[in-house]
């Protein structure tokens, strides 16, 4: 059926379980039948089509439910939802931190949603249906997905809490310059991660507090529960950004000493030799007149003066703590 648009379809039997359908039984669904979920790829001409002329969505929101660029979003159309959220991107080949994006329009007894790219939190969902341990009720519903959304970031939020921290005992251990690359990885990775998450926090927080009339008490309380999950990941990803940040400057601090480190020995030598490159090119020149030319000592004579020159300098860096 995914072809067609229909990814799936259900009819919640009130008890965890699920009736499957297809498109024929979505279009010949009556609100007597139970309540329904149905989960569509706007991507197809089908999909399309049915939400903007047999859906009886509000066009506004049919609209909403097939944009491609959206972001974290809860609204409320009178008693229905409208709501956008992003979950980790599990698909084969894809970067984690490359988030995929959920819409959902959800009334007392109807969930449609759509997307594009797989999501694993969809297909979670379909199948505790299918093993008769999904949601009763839409509010339920709502609940869960929420939920199942936003544990799925436990996992990467702890991976990169994880190589932030082997980076930074990398770091004070050796400091290696090709960590840096490392920590760019994850300094990137957070902050596209906290772009997702920080709108989608306010999305929970509205969600949270929404008047539709079959949201109950407990359900508003567990959505609070998952917003403040969803808090505590981003207040997480700002320290994993802060302690990546702080261990690339104490790599680049340590880079810096090293290279100071190699300069101050070069200047050293440079600073010994320098006399005596002086000397010995002051001798070497090819004219008349060059001291000792014809008395055999002088060699000798001339090594002893340079080494005179060198302790003389040592002496001196010594006690100006140059050295």
């Amino acid at each position: 059926m995914h072809h067609t648009g229909l990814i799936y379809a259900f009819v919640l039997d009130g008890s965890g379980g699920a009736r499957q359908l297809d498109w024929q039984g979505v279009r010949s669904w009556q609100h007597e039948q139970g309540p329904i979920w149905i989960h569509l790829d706007y991507s197809s001409d089908e999909a399309r089509n049915w939400i903007l002329t047999e859906s009886h969505i509000n066009e506004i929101a049919g609209e909403a439910l097939l944009n491609e660029e959206t972001r974290p979003r809860a609204t409320a159309v009178g008693d229905a939802l409208l709501l956008s959220l992003r979950g980790v991107n599990f698909n084969p080949g894809s970067d984690p931190e490359d988030m995929v994006s959920i819409r959902m329009w959800l009334t007392s007894d109807q969930v449609v949603t759509t997307r594009k790219r797989k999501l694993q939190s969809a297909s979670d969902m379909a199948a505790s249906l299918q093993n008769g341990n999904g949601p009763k009720t839409i509010s339920e519903f709502l609940v869960d997905f929420s939920s199942r959304i936003t544990s799925r970031m436990e996992a990467l939020v702890e991976e990169l809490e994880d190589r932030s921290a082997q980076l930074e005992e990398a770091v004070i251990d050796n400091g290696n310059a090709i960590l840096r690359s490392e920590l760019s990885a994850i300094r990137r990775e957070t902050i596209m991660l906290r772009r997702y998450l920080a709108p989608q926090r306010e999305a929970m927080i509205k969600l949270a507090s929404a008047t539709a009339a079959w949201l109950t008490d407990n359900d508003r309380m567990r959505l609070r529960e998952v917003t403040d999950q969803l808090v505590r990941y981003i207040e997480d990803l700002d320290s994993i950004r802060d302690r990546a940040s702080v261990t690339h400057e104490e790599l680049v601090n340590r880079q810096s000493e090293q290279m100071n480190a190699r300069m101050y020995i070069l200047s050293l030598v440079a600073a010994l030799f320098l006399p005596l490159g002086f000397f010995t090119g002051l001798l070497g020149i090819n004219v008349g007149g060059i001291p000792g030319a014809n008395n055999p000592w002088a060699f000798a004579i001339f090594i002893v003066i340079l080494l005179v020159i060198v302790i003389f300098q040592v002496i001196f860096f010594k006690k100006k703590q140059w050295m």
